[in-house]
């Protein structure tokens, strides 16, 4: 017991340990940054570097492309794997299996391994530089993760359910939309959190596709404080705060959801 609570204590210090200084070196100078990093900031708790980021149109714009991107990702990713799953288990034979293995298999392909010919189709789409490029390239690449967990949890509903909703007459999509969906809630959401914050942090794919300035997200903007012989530590670790505040207001608000989500389906019985 007590080994085990020492342990968290260290796993935990070993958390807020570097949080304390992000949010300490975001209310500095550069100058006191650099004369003493692991410091308090010499003039108490300053927010200017926040003020400065949220004056700037520029950092409004990238925030808000994050926002279109993130948001139409996870939107289409959930509503088109939702459908999948549903699919599959429905299918409940070799084609829904082969079907669940050819989506499993996705997940196994490294994103660098992709980056080339992917780049080269979405410049023959004309698709580089666009939100709506970056939008389906996101929804490519998480495809399988998001069907693979969605699948694993509709396969735990009872199958006596959907029958029952045939003998009354339904069809697939209200069978779909009234019955599977609605207790589909919890993974839903989890998959949503894990999405949110996969597409939220993508630096990747922004990186890739991305040179104008008009379409940058908020992650690619951040680089903006890093130059190639100093970095602007105080506004880069301001501007991780300020990217990091919508995943942890999302996890606060989503949790409940999230922790029954992942463990949903986990056990049969």
């Amino acid at each position: 017991m007590f080994f085990r609570r020492f342990s968290l204590v260290i796993y935990a210090l070993l958390i807020l340990i570097p949080l304390l200084i992000v949010v300490l070196t975001s209310m500095k100078t550069i100058q006191e940054t650099f004369r003493n990093p692991l410091g308090l900031p010499e003039a108490g708790l300053q927010f200017e570097n926040y003020t400065a980021i949220f004056q700037e149109q520029t950092m409004a714009g990238y925030f808000m492309n994050s926002t279109i991107v993130t948001l139409f990702s996870v939107s289409l990713t959930l509503f088109f794997a939702s459908l999948i799953a549903y699919g599959i288990i429905r299918l409940n034979n070799w084609i829904g299996n082969f079907l669940f293995i050819l989506f499993t298999l996705g997940m196994m392909v490294p994103a660098q391994v992709s980056m080339i010919p992917l780049y080269s189709l979405m410049l023959d789409l004309n698709l580089t530089n666009s939100l709506v490029g970056l939008i389906l390239v996101n929804i490519s690449t998480t495809m399988p993760i998001a069907v693979f967990i969605l699948t694993g949890f509709m396969k735990t509903l009872p199958k006596e359910l959907f029958e029952a909703s045939t003998i009354d007459g339904a069809g697939n999509w209200k069978i779909y939309t009234k019955v599977a969906i609605p207790l589909s809630l919890p993974s839903l959401s989890a998959t949503a959190i894990f999405l949110f914050v996969m597409h939220w942090n993508d630096l990747l794919y922004p990186l890739l596709f991305i040179t104008d300035n008009a379409y940058k997200t908020l992650p690619l903007a951040l680089l903006e404080f890093q130059g190639e012989y100093s970095t602007n530590y105080p506004m880069l670790f301001t501007g991780v705060i300020i990217a990091s505040a919508p995943m942890v207001i999302a996890y606060i608000f989503l949790q409940r959801y999230f922790v029954a989500g992942m463990t949903a389906g986990a056990v049969k019985g």
